[in-house]
């Protein structure tokens, strides 16, 4: 088969098997898991042959005009360059990852089969945005993904935390879809075509005479869609779903759309000064301040979370300082080490009985309950960290290489600012991540108390996983900053030494610090009784009444979890900013006040003045012939002697009428 033909397989046999799942899902269930997994594998090798074939070479380009739309035509179109290629194997192999752990996680689950064709038709969607070559074929799958997020998201839809996070990030992706729909109507007026290709060459034509306005409306949406400030505020509370699906979000889909869209178009983004400005700030903003958030979650999976909006930073950040290998490179990187954590995540999840670090930091031996997941999960925590020689270190070093030359001046594509605001805000997410990372670390598996609950060995499917992708966390790297430039734009993503000096420097310091904090706060933890411990039982035991708090918190999804843990370095580090920093900054708090309020305002004036005004009117126009018909009615009384006297009395009046009318009086 021609390569074109193997690339429309590879979104086309996600999105059969999701159909095949819906339809036979209640009729024959034993065929659930093999539709889900079959097809998403065999994906997989057809993503991986189109790679092999395409080779960084020159980009495969197909397209067939699907109707007449007049002077901008749509078409059905392929664009697969090296980015394309790479970013395809990255979403099917997590897929096919996610897939295959989640028969094992979702095993006993009764929504198993929707589920299932669910991630097959966001695997789809995915691939079908990474594949596309036309704008309005993308924003197919980029809206297809929003709604599978949404039910996804709501998978636990009994509960009203799935619930509330469903909506939020169906109606905050959609916010920020607005101005990107309205932005990608207007690039295509411009330059005259949806096509990438096409666009592209407008550009380096200088046919776009509104870069920065367009710049800006897109942008709004890839806020949106990867969970950038100010739109981020979904993707923390978007955990209440299954964790695999919180792996595919965050790894391979969804987020990384918006980042794959800016580096397929960043020539536009380029002609704009003013938007690599506003994307670099946009970038500093969302990795710093997420990285402090994520390091004062009690919830293992929001710190997760705040931890994915904070590489995305990364990505967004590459892009700003012009270089979408490196965006790309920490793209690939990032999915494998970040769909690990999460599906670690959900192993020790199930063994805890918890996803609070609170509750797990008194459990002892937690990691000899999950060996695999401990060891795996160490792998992924040293990636994320970015510690040499694990992935994340050199392809968080290519984002630093790439703003430091911009600050030096060795290109100029980008705005010095945009390099200065990177590279700082780069430096000091990288301590922030190995602090976070290092806390999550002791809290999970260095508690000490009361014995784990011993829930036997997980599933081969579960365990299995996370080994496969632990040798892309530990040897990604290593090996893709020598190959990904010729895939790529060329440019060089050799770690430099200055920013991989004080990376490494600035991440094994917050490392160090963590470590020293927690010893610290072990030490004296004894004589130190949770706060919310002693409002409910001031005058139990210290120890019963840390326990009993313990056995009964409930991680919570969009509040804070007040359960605090007397060795959690996080609270002696941030000392009066990790009550503000748990909460997200209150940002949730801050659009309460600036649209839903105001909104819920205006819903119910319109309500009163329907209800008070409209109604009135309504109501009126039928009481007054009512209420005239009464009284008509009421002389029709069937007595001949009454209608004599009106009759009389009316001819008395009218005859004193007419002679006074006569007389003119």
């Amino acid at each position: 088969m021609t390569t074109t033909t193997l690339a429309v397989l590879v979104p086309l046999l996600p999105f059969l098997g999701a159909l095949a799942g819906l339809l036979l899902g209640r009729t024959a269930p034993g065929f659930v898991r093999p539709l889900a997994v079959l097809p998403t594998l065999a994906s997989l090798a057809l993503a991986a042959t189109v790679a092999w074939r395409q080779g960084g070479g020159q980009a495969v380009d197909a397209a067939t005009e699907l109707t007449p739309t007049g002077s901008v035509p749509i078409e059905l179109a392929l664009h697969i360059d090296g980015f394309a290629a790479l970013t395809a194997v990255l979403v099917t192999v997590v897929a096919g990852c996610v897939q295959t752990y989640s028969t094992g996680y979702l095993r006993d689950d009764p929504r198993y089969p929707s589920y299932a064709a669910l991630v097959s038709l966001f695997t789809s969607a995915m691939l079908l945005v990474v594949y596309s070559g036309d704008l309005m074929v993308l924003l197919v799958g980029w809206e297809v993904m929003g709604i599978c997020s949404y039910f996804l998201v709501g998978h636990y839809w009994e509960t009203p935390e799935a619930r509330a996070a469903s909506l939020k990030a169906f109606l905050v992706t959609k916010l920020g879809d607005v101005p990107f729909l309205i932005g990608l109507f207007a690039v295509a007026t411009e330059a005259g075509s949806f096509r990438i290709t096409r666009i592209l060459g407008a550009v380096a034509n200088g046919g776009i005479e509104h870069p920065t306005l367009i710049a800006l409306l897109l942008l709004a949406g890839v806020a949106g869609k990867s969970a950038q400030f100010p739109l981020h505020t979904w993707l923390p509370d978007a955990m209440a779903g299954p964790t695999p699906v919180s792996a595919l979000i965050h790894a391979a889909t969804m987020v990384a759309a918006g980042v794959y869209f800016i580096a397929r178009l960043l020539p536009l983004f380029e002609a704009s000064q003013a938007a690599m400005v506003v994307l670099a700030v946009m970038a500093a903003v969302t990795m710093a301040g997420s990285a402090l958030a994520a390091l004062a979650q009690d919830d293992i999976k929001r710190v997760l979370a705040y931890s994915t909006i904070g590489q995305l930073g990364y990505m967004t950040g590459a892009l700003a300082v012009a270089d979408r290998g490196a965006a790309v490179f920490h793209l690939l990187s990032h999915g494998a080490f970040k769909a690990l954590l999460f599906l670690a995540a959900g192993v020790i999840i199930h063994a805890a009985g918890t996803n609070s670090l609170a509750a797990m930091s008194r459990m002892g031996h937690l990691r000899d309950r999950v060996p695999d997941a401990y060891w795996t999960m160490t792998v992924a925590l040293l990636a994320l960290a970015a510690i040499p020689p694990f992935s994340g270190f050199f392809s968080k070093e290519a984002v630093l290489g790439a703003a430091e030359h911009v600050v030096t001046g060795h290109t100029g594509h980008a705005p010095a600012a945009a390099g200065w605001i990177v590279l700082l805000a780069g430096l000091v997410t990288a301590l922030l991540t190995a602090t976070y990372a290092m806390r999550l670390w002791l809290l999970a598996f260095r508690g000490y108390g009361t014995e784990a609950p011993d829930h036997g060995r997980q599933p081969l499917t579960m365990t299995t996983v996370l080994w496969v992708l632990a040798v892309p966390s530990l040897a990604l790297g290593g090996f893709a900053f020598r190959v990904l430039p010729d895939w790529f734009d060329g440019h060089d993503l050799a770690p430099t030494l200055t920013t991989s000096v004080l990376g490494t420097g600035v991440a094994l310091v917050g490392g160090i610090i963590t470590y020293a904090t927690w010893r610290h706060t072990t030490a004296h933890a004894a004589a130190r009784v949770p706060l919310g411990a002693v409002a409910a039982h001031p005058e139990g035991d210290a120890g019963l009444v840390e326990a009993e708090a313990i056995a009964t918190h409930e991680p919570a999804y969009g509040d804070i979890a007040y359960v605090p843990d007397p060795s959690d370095p996080g609270r002696l580090l941030l000392g009066p900013l990790h009550r503000h920093a748990a909460a997200g900054f209150h940002l949730d708090a801050v659009y309460t006040a600036l649209f839903v309020r105001p909104v819920r305002a205006g819903a119910s004036l319109v309500r009163f003045l329907d209800r008070e005004v409209v109604e009135t009117y309504v109501r009126g126009a039928g009481t007054l012939p009512r209420w005239l018909g009464a009284a008509v009615r009421r002389a029709q009384t069937g007595n001949l002697q009454t209608y004599v006297s009106a009759l009389l009395a009316g001819t008395v009046v009218l005859a004193v009428a007419a002679v006074l009318v006569a007389t003119g009086a």
